[in-house]
């Protein structure tokens, strides 16, 4: 077992130096605007894995910080004339600030108790927007130019919109990364096995969940405001609690628990999506919902949790 987990150290800077320049030349082979969606759903459930996967927390709200961060951050551009860094940066704080008031009502229940009231305050800021005439109700906010980066680089190019697309997903990857090889993370992780024995130890568990879920907002908001720039709009979709039920898809397809696995179950979900939202139409829910059951009665690890137990086995043989 030892050396298998040498074996995964040691690997883990090259695989992640390969997907690095494979996300560099990537645009040049398939279509720009697919990938850039991609990445701000792998950003997104990688957020939500961080609750889920490394504190145990379940929420069914995590839709309200996408969403939330897409209309500020349209609504800054559009309408407040700033520049598109600073929009994403005005869509993550929002939705930083949304996930304390959320962690606050919240984060003292457990179960689904927590992931309730979640979506009942999700639920909340879903009616909100749709009432709010700022936002554009059903129709959305529409019309968000991409604008020039730093006030130099127009994002109207599809080409310099997908790096800042993929320079946001790096940054927000590398702030995960780091979180959850933290002496932060291996206390998430403690709460996570066994709460109990955290508290018994002096730690303020409450206080390391709420730093969490507002972390976990703030990075699915980084997505929500960077989506909102690549497709010019915000809309209540981002905000339904059907895309709250999505991202939990997402992750557990991928591999809870798993640093890469949300990246493969969007990248996955997304790609099944846009395959078949020709030809089969509203269907294409249905499709989804036999996907999930299928991963949780055979896969239960995910994707990338069966390969990793696969080659545990193979490296303990």
């Amino acid at each position: 077992m030892n050396n298998t987990n040498s074996m995964f150290a040691r690997a883990t800077p090259l695989l992640f130096g390969a997907l690095f320049v494979i996300g560099l030349v990537a645009p040049f082979a398939v279509y720009p605007t697919f990938l850039m969606k991609i990445l701000c759903f792998g950003l997104f459930a990688c957020a939500f894995n961080l609750l889920l996967g490394f504190v145990g927390l379940l929420s069914f709200g995590h839709a309200a910080f996408l969403g939330t961060a897409g209309y500020i951050c349209g609504m800054l551009v559009r309408d407040a004339g700033v520049t598109p860094e600073l929009g994403i940066i005005g869509g993550t704080l929002a939705a930083g600030v949304l996930g304390w008031v959320f962690g606050v009502l919240a984060i003292r229940r457990t179960g689904i108790y927590f992931a309730m009231i979640t979506l009942a305050l999700s639920q909340m800021v879903y009616f909100v927007v749709l009432q709010w005439k700022a936002t554009g109700g059903e129709d959305g906010l529409q019309g968000v130019p991409r604008g020039h980066l730093f006030g130099l680089i127009d994002l109207s190019n599809n080409i310099a919109m997908y790096y800042l697309v993929f320079a946001v997903f790096c940054i927000g990857f590398f702030i995960i990364y780091r979180t959850i090889h933290s002496p932060f993370g291996q206390i998430l992780k403690a709460i996570r096995e066994n709460e109990p024995r955290a508290i018994s130890l002096g730690y303020d568990v409450a206080k390391f969940k709420l730093l969490a879920f507002v972390l976990s907002a703030s990075l699915a908001g980084m997505a929500g405001a960077t989506k909102t720039l690549v497709f010019q709009l915000a809309s209540l979709t981002d905000v339904h609690w059907h895309m709250s039920g999505e991202v939990v898809l997402m992750t557990l397809l991928g591999g809870l628990g798993t640093i890469l696995g949300p990246l493969v179950g969007a990248a996955t979900i997304v790609s099944l999506q846009t395959e078949l939202a020709d030809s089969v139409g509203s269907w294409v829910t249905v499709i989804m919902g036999v996907i999930f059951v299928i991963c949780v009665l055979l896969f239960r690890r995910g994707i990338v949790g069966e390969l990793q137990a696969l080659i545990q086995r193979a490296g303990i043989r």
